[in-house]
């Protein structure tokens, strides 16, 4: 039943009813409300109610009805097939309705309307809305202030909307939307800038003391010109591809650019005189700024050349050069201002486009090549950078980049002295763009990486000059000592450059490790900072300074301050993954280096904090040596940890890492731990665990982990295996670990594990087979193979359906040009070879099943003599893409087939001579070699005393194989023979048939005279 304009009513008692705080007033609405959504009219009643004169004071129930109407456009704007969703009638009528009311007063109510306009756009645009642009366009003609701003609002949403669509065709229609409506726009931009000067210039005269209230025509004009703003922004970048790609000029930029700067530098001068007369202007000149450098910055990226050119990059690093190094006092308290000009200065050093380019060629007298294009604009670019960037200018950017960006102020120090580890995480982990120093930190890098030649001097000279002028032994917090930590910090962000100028054993036997040695509270500063740099500069660490090194890092994660203990962890973590870790110079401090890992953990409260040590900890179990001895004290660790860390994923993950290297450093000794680790596993492995989704990827692999180093099957292991079938019916995302962990099943658990979850391992293998790709079932066809091996009578009539699967898999085309199709087919042959070797009559059983020639039919694969002998085909075709062990299964299954009372053998008889020959005479050296290797090993004593690893096993496995130890010379001799006994003069007829260099080879190989 539709929603008419009468309902009206009925839906504003609704939507009042759905904000009650009372559930017996707001469950029943919210239903009917829901039940109404897809109904058709309840768009167009919303939007009368939203429109309604007489409940313009109604803000609440009006909001709610715009979210209720955008979530209605989202849900049955397009055409779907379980509702009729909405008409084309009403969305005609909706799109128009929309388009005329345009001076919604309420600031949230319009934003939303602006949002649900551009999502309309988004569907309808340019098919069913082609006129959406002309309408705005046409009511700006006449709008107010309030009406354009709205306008201008709803032109922002969607033109932001249409630009995420990347369809050719899309974004050609983006393209002539910005032709069309770029000019119109800008001159209202410029317009609005004439005004909004103006205004500002009267009111820094005015001394009004409340005038926010009396100038709200000036403020929506600033509002609807950072609309405008954002809008040119988008046109710009959106609306034409990117210069970079095209080389083509984007003349918008050119034209922008330095209005948008002198816009800039028109409004900063009313910065610091309007923050407390005028906080509202103030606010949008906060905003105003910010926003004129993020276009540019954007600019810059997306149109690197046209922005290149010489009067827009000039202006605008000259300008940001001088905001950085030279700022008024006002400006360096607008950080989010100097953090765009940092920005800019850092992407423009960074930018590709303006480095020198060693590609490109002149194709002919004529024709330049776009390579050698690029390569002139990048070495005119280059030549306006030099003069924009002498030698004196790089200095001194650097220079002030350390002395007063780097160096901590005072709110950092209390920040720091309040909460020291919220300061560590704060310092560690912000986005480099979101604060001023790490932003300043980053310039500094890429500064220092294009000029480091220049810089490397100057940084050594500050290092030195701030250690000389604060020796070790002073305590004061004074600039001094803030400065020498700046210099530490610069010395240590470049230290792959900066090795070139600075020995890092001299620095550190003659400075950082002296540091150490004064514990005054304030030196935290200091040591915080050294912590870092022992980590950054790993590399440079050598033999002869590891061991003071480790040691001095030992003795940070034992201070007092958290900040300085979770930086010394972070470098220590690095240290222990390095390539060249000396395991030798470490081992002795591995006992303080527990306990100070414990009591650290118990300390911090933060979750990062945490995740942090915690990481360490794993790092140390799988690179020292020496784990065992502190095995009890990490099960008593890992068990508290497992128990604080309830409903924290992302803590246990890591925590099942820190298990699985622990499990694999214990090896064989593992049970050991078993105590923590069986339940956590359960738990982990448990589907229906809350957590399943983050924790189940790890936990498989500390399952995995516990099989591959357990001595034997221990009873609590055996029943986990059902888990698997539950993990492999969600999905397959795992196969790869389970196919490793049935394996580990069936080597570790032996008959044990079948008797015990026989009907488990046949659903998943029916669940597998037949249902994941190629390289899904390359992964899973060795465990069916390990199966048959081991158990080739029990086995096979367990997974019968997975078996005619293989059938299918043999018996089915489409391999011809496909590589991994081919091998899928090879190694499924090679299993149903096995299977006739191993257990004949289960194969012949299979074949002559009418379940087998049913799945066969249904595939539509004809099959027109014995399946038997349909396979025949495929062990010949497919002989020379599988192992050499699978040769002598498929000669072994072919010397069979002779037996075979059908007179179509005789006709196979040829081909079924000449693989047998060539396996028996080509594969004699690979067979020797593989099976010598085998007999080694199985004679090689196991590690750790008498406990066989899972390798030994599974060597003991291959070399006690049955295929090894029949004689494929003698079966073929054997079963000629027979097959002569059957078919008599057909057979000596064939054999007389046989090409003589054929029969002479035959001869040769089973040595007949």
């Amino acid at each position: 039943m539709a929603v008419s304009g009468s309902d009206v009513a009925a839906l504003y008692t609704l939507l009042s009813n759905s904000m009650n705080a009372d559930q017996r007033l707001r469950g029943p609405a919210e239903e009917a409300l829901a039940q109404s959504e897809s109904r058709p009219g309840f768009c167009s009643c919303l939007l009368e109610l939203i429109m309604a004169k007489d409940l313009a004071s109604q803000n609440d129930v009006r909001l709610m009805a715009t979210l209720y109407f955008k979530n209605s456009v989202n849900r049955y704007w397009r055409h779907r097939r379980d509702s009729s969703g909405i008409s084309n009638e009403e969305k005609t009528h909706l799109r128009q309705k929309l388009l005329l009311y345009l001076r919604e007063e309420n600031e949230q109510i319009a934003q939303m309307l602006a949002v649900l306009i551009s999502k309309i756009a988004r569907i309808d645009y340019p098919k069913e809305w082609a006129d959406i642009f002309m309408v705005l366009s046409q009511q700006l003609q006449s709008a107010d202030v309030l009406a354009s701003h709205r306008i201008f609002m709803i032109l922002f949403r969607t033109l932001k909307e249409l630009s995420t669509k990347r369809l050719t065709s899309d974004q050609r229609n983006f393209a002539e939307i910005s032709s069309h409506f770029f000019d119109y726009s800008w001159h209202l931009w410029q317009s609005d800038m004439q005004t909004i000067l103006h205004g500002f210039s009267s009111l820094s005269q005015s001394y009004n003391s409340n005038p926010d209230d009396q100038h709200h025509e000036l403020y929506l004009t600033c509002e609807r010109w950072l609309l405008c703003s954002k809008i040119i922004r988008q046109l710009i970048i959106s609306g034409f591809q990117s210069d970079s790609k095209c080389f083509q000029e984007v003349r918008p930029v050119k034209e922008v650019s330095p209005v948008f700067l002198s816009a800039l530098q028109s409004f900063l001068p009313y910065y610091s005189s309007f923050e407390k007369q005028y906080p509202k202007f103030w606010d949008f000149l906060k905003r105003a700024c910010t926003k004129l450098m993020k276009i540019l910055v954007a600019f810059q990226g997306r149109h690197p050349y046209s922005f290149g050119d010489k009067f827009v990059l000039s202006s605008v690093v000259d300008f940001c050069l001088n905001k950085i190094t030279d700022p008024e006092q006002y400006v360096l308290s607008f950080e989010q201002f100097l953090i765009q000009c940092m920005v800019m200065i850092k992407n423009i050093l960074e930018c590709t486009e303006y480095k020198p380019s060693f590609t490109g060629r002149v194709m002919d007298e004529n024709g330049v090549t776009l390579e050698q294009m690029k390569k002139n604009i990048s070495s005119a670019v280059g030549g306006i950078l030099t003069s924009l960037l002498p030698n004196e200018r790089i200095v001194l950017l650097c220079n002030v980049l350390i002395r007063r960006y780097f160096v901590l102020t005072a709110s950092d120090l209390e920040e720091w002295y309040h909460n020291s580890e919220a300061f560590h995480h704060e310092q560690d982990m912000i986005q480099w763009t979101e604060k001023l120093r790490p932003c300043a930190e980053a310039l500094y890098i890429v500064l220092f990486e294009n000029y480091s030649q220049l810089l490397g001097p100057v940084v050594v000279s500050l290092l030195q000059e701030t250690m000389n002028n604060c020796p070790t032994s002073v305590t004061e917090i004074t600039p001094v000592l803030l400065l020498k930590d700046a210099a530490y910090g610069a010395a240590a962000y470049v230290y792959y450059e900066l090795s070139n100028y600075l020995s890092f054993k001299d620095w550190f036997n003659g400075a950082l490790s002296l540091e150490l040695s004064n514990e005054h509270p304030n030196l935290r500063i200091i040591h915080r900072k050294v912590a870092i740099i022992l980590g950054q500069w790993v590399s440079e660490v050598k033999e002869d300074t590891k061991r003071p090194v480790y040691c001095a890092l030992i003795r940070l994660l034992q201070g007092n301050d958290l900040s300085v203990r979770l930086a010394a962890c972070r470098s220590l973590c690095l240290h222990i993954e390095d390539a060249n870790f000396s395991d030798r110079e470490f081992v002795d401090l591995l006992p303080i280096c527990w306990d100070s890992c414990f009591k650290l953990f118990d300390e911090v409260q933060e979750f990062d904090s945490k995740v942090q040590v915690l990481n360490l900890i794993s790092t140390l179990i799988l690179h020292v040596s020496e784990v065992i001895p502190f095995a009890e004290k990490l099960v008593q660790f890992f068990q508290k940890v497992w128990e604080e860390s309830s409903g924290e994923s992302l803590l246990q993950i890591q925590l099942l890492v820190a298990l699985k290297n622990f499990v694999v450093a214990l090896g064989y000794q593992s049970p050991i731990c078993y105590s923590i680790l069986l339940p956590i596993l359960e738990n982990g492995i448990n589907i229906n665990n809350p957590d399943e989704l983050n924790l189940l990827e790890d936990s498989m692999l500390l399952w995995e982990a516990t099989l591959s180093h357990a001595p034997s099957m221990v009873p609590q292991l055996l029943p986990h295996f059902s888990r698997l079938v539950d993990i492999m019916e969600r999905s397959f995302d795992h196969l790869e670990v389970a196919v490793n962990i049935i394996e580990d099943y069936i080597i570790l658990g032996g008959n044990d594990f079948l008797s015990m979850h026989a009907a488990n391992i046949a659903k998943i293998l029916d669940l597998v087979v037949g249902n994941v790709n190629d390289k899904g079932l390359l992964s899973v066809l060795p465990v069916i193979d390990i199966l048959i091996q081991c158990f080739p009578m029990e086995v096979p009539p367990l997974i019968s359906s997975t078996l005619q699967k293989l059938i299918l898999i043999c018996l089915s085309g489409g391999d011809d040009r496909d590589p991994s199709k081919t091998s899928v087919k090879a190694s499924s042959a090679a299993i149903l070879a096995r299977l006739l070797v191993m257990n004949t009559n289960s194969l012949a059983q299979l074949a002559s099943d009418p379940s087998t020639s049913l799945l066969l039919q249904t595939a539509s694969i004809p099959v027109q003599e014995n399946i038997l002998l349909c396979l025949v085909d495929i062990w010949v075709d497919k002989v020379d893409n599988v192992s050499c062990i699978q040769k002598k299964t498929i000669g072994l299954a072919l010397s069979i087939i002779l037996t075979l009372r059908l007179p179509q053998v005789i006709d196979k008889l040829d081909q079924i001579l000449s693989v047998c020959t060539s396996v028996i005479l080509g594969g004699n050296s690979d067979l020797t070699e593989e099976e010598s290797s085998g007999v080694m090993s199985s004679s090689t004593s196991p590690d750790d005393g008498n406990i066989p690893s899972k390798e030994f096993r599974k060597r003991q496995i291959k070399f006690s194989d049955r295929i090894n130890h029949i004689s494929l010379e003698d079966s073929v001799k054997e079963n000629l023979q027979t097959c002569a006994a059957i078919h008599g003069e057909s057979f000596n007829a064939a054999m007389n048939n046989m090409h003589p260099s054929a029969l002479a080879q035959l001869k040769q190989a089973l040595k007949m005279p």
